[in-house]
C-alpha cells in the first residue's frame, strides 16, 4: 500500500464507533455512482464486527480510512465480501486493493471450502478480483439464497434485476472456487513434475548414446593399442636377440629410437 500510515486490519467490537459513518459513506458513494449497491444499517455493520467479519482501515491516529464485511450464504456454501467502501480523502493510495486482500484472507480462513463471490460495477474492483483469482460468471453460478438476494431490494437497480428473473443485472458477478483452484494447482503440479521428469529421461537417453559412442571408439583404440604393442614386441625382442649376438653401437642408437616413440 502507498500510504505506510493506514492500518488495514480485523475490525474489533473497539470499531463499533465507525459503524454510522461506514454507512452514510456507503450510502452516499451510491448515490454518487448512481449505480446503487444494496443498503446496510449502523447495526449490521457493528453485528459483522462482533463476530469478527470486517475488516477496517485507519490511520495510526484513528481516523476511519476504509471498511468490507463477509456475509455467508446457502449455508455457508457461499461467501460475499461485500460493502467495501473508503473514505474518499484515501482515494488512489492503493487502500481498496489492501482491504480486498485482507478481507479474502480472512474469508478463506473461515470458510475455506465456500466458494467467494461479489457482484460490482466498479472496474477497479473486478481488477483487483481477478489477481485473487475471481473468475467472470454468470448470475446461475451464484447462490439461491433468498436472503442474499432480498439485500438487492435497497438497490436502484432492483427492478432490472427482476425484469431478468435475477438471470443479470448492472452488476458483473464474479466467483472464486476453492474447488476448482486446488484442482488447477493439482493439474499444474503434475505437468510440472511430467516436464521434470521427461527432462530427466531426455538427458540420460542423451548421456547413453553419448556414452555408447565412447565406448565404441575406445574399442577401436584398443585395437590400435595392440596393433602397436605386438609391433613393438617383436622390434624389441629382435633387437634383444641382436645384442645377444653381438650387436653393436648401432644397435643401441637403434633401440634409443625405439624408446622414444
Amino acid at each position: 500500500m502507498e500510504n505506510q500510515h493506514i492500518i488495514v486490519r480485523v475490525a474489533t467490537v473497539a470499531d463499533k464507533h465507525y459503524a454510522q459513518i461506514i454507512t452514510d459513506e456507503m450510502e452516499s458513494s451510491a448515490k454518487a455512482r448512481g449505480t446503487g449497491i444494496a443498503k446496510r444499517s449502523p447495526d449490521y455493520v457493528e453485528k459483522k464486527m462482533d463476530e469478527g467479519k470486517a475488516v477496517i482501515a485507519t490511520t495510526q491516529e484513528g481516523d476511519w480510512v476504509g471498511f468490507c464485511y463477509i456475509e455467508a450464504w446457502g449455508h455457508e456454501k457461499f461467501v460475499a465480501n461485500s460493502g467495501l467502501i473508503v473514505n474518499p480523502a484515501f482515494r488512489g493510495h492503493g487502500v481498496a486493493k489492501s482491504i480486498k486482500h485482507k478481507i479474502f484472507e480472512l474469508s478463506r480462513k473461515k470458510y475455506p471450502h465456500a466458494k467467494i463471490f461479489g457482484l460490482t460495477t466498479g472496474l477497479a474492483v473486478m481488477k483487483i478480483n481477478s489477481e485473487l483469482g475471481y473468475e467472470p460468471v454468470t448470475y446461475s453460478e451464484l447462490t439461491d439464497d433468498e436472503e442474499f438476494w432480498k439485500g438487492c431490494q435497497s438497490c436502484v437497480n432492483f427492478d432490472i434485476l427482476t425484469a431478468k428473473n435475477r438471470k443479470n443485472c448492472i452488476c458483473t458477478a464474479m466467483l472464486y472456487d476453492p474447488e476448482e483452484k486446488a484442482r488447477e494447482a493439482a493439474e499444474k503440479e503434475a505437468l510440472e513434475k511430467q516436464v521434470v521428469a521427461d527432462k530427466a529421461k531426455m538427458i540420460k537417453t542423451v548421456r547413453s548414446a553419448s556414452g555408447l559412442r565412447k565406448k565404441r571408439k575406445f574399442k577401436g583404440n584398443i585395437k590400435l593399442f595392440e596393433r602397436w604393442m605386438r609391433f613393438k614386441k617383436y622390434v624389441l625382442l629382435k633387437q634383444n636377440r641382436k645384442e645377444q649376438n653381438g650387436g653393436g653401437a648401432g644397435s643401441n642408437k637403434k633401440r634409443f629410437f625405439l624408446f622414444s616413440l
